[in-house]
């Protein structure tokens, strides 16, 4: 029995014919993202260093803002990773990028981008919950309650006794994780500039994220390994490496969910 791909028809906004559920890719294909994310990296790294440092001044200054800060910041992620998306595409069919595309996410589709972010905070919470459940709520909390009282060796007793619950949760959480990030990926992608609706996206993302497994298991290994090695250079490494992320995660999205190649404007 053989398996058809349909390809959706693209609205007029689309910079690309989308294909759904998203096509099946070689393994090689997740070093293949990861050239490609350098060469679209490499046509203006200046403004992607400049783009990661006006993130991080927006994300500290979210941050200093007690608990609603944080809150915004995660709803919000969508929004900000949807511009950065929409960045990669002009700098493919453009050859370059400005600040202002980076902001793009609020003012396409605003709305559907911050629900991608609610779904991905309670999702985030059922899994918090889910380990505080196999911990123990009642163990947790005398572990807490020790530390903020400042009897250290009462917390480390328990923190031992417990150790056994808390690795079991902890795999449970990573196991559910997984998927949840899974469906998250290609999500800001796909309401930004396909306008598909915030729970439809994360189906699509997550179907077509486990029907990919192999290429994204290569991909994840040979980005862990330079993650380690961005690390080396007193971390400066990394002012190459998240935008590497950002490129290659849209030269995935390119691969899987429309139809063609990158082919970088001259």
């Amino acid at each position: 029995m053989s398996t058809t791909t349909t390809e959706a028809p693209a609205p007029s906004a689309d910079p690309f014919p989308l294909v759904l559920p998203g096509r099946i890719r070689p393994v090689g294909d997740g070093w293949k993202w990861i050239a490609q994310g350098w060469r679209l990296f490499a046509r203006s790294p200046v403004m992607w260093i400049v783009a990661l440092l006006l993130f991080l001044v927006i994300a500290f200054a979210l941050m200093l803002v007690p608990f609603v800060g944080h809150i915004a910041l995660h709803l919000l992620s969508p929004v900000f990773g949807a511009g950065l998306m929409l960045a990669c595409a002009a700098l493919e069919t453009r050859g370059d990028f400005e600040l202002g595309e980076l902001f793009g996410g609020f003012r396409n589709r605003l709305g559907s981008l911050v629900v991608v972010g609610i779904l991905l905070f309670l999702g985030e919470i059922a899994i918090f919950l889910v380990f505080m459940a196999i911990v123990g709520f009642g163990l947790l909390a005398s572990i807490l309650g020790a530390m903020v009282s400042g009897e250290t060796t009462q917390a480390l007793h328990a923190l031992i006794a417990a150790s056994t619950s808390i690795l079991l949760a902890s795999l449970v959480a990573l196991a559910l994780f997984v998927p949840l990030i899974a469906a998250y990926w290609f999500a800001p992608a796909l309401v930004a500039m396909h306008g598909m609706g915030p729970g439809a996206a994360m189906m699509a993302s997550l179907s077509a994220s486990l029907r990919n497994f192999l290429p994204f298991l290569l991909y994840g290994f040979v980005m862990m390994i330079l993650a380690i090695l961005a690390a080396i250079p007193f971390g400066l490494g990394y002012l190459v490496f998240i935008p590497l992320t950002i490129t290659s995660t849209y030269a995935s999205y390119r691969a899987i969910f429309t139809q063609g190649e990158i082919e970088l404007a001259r």
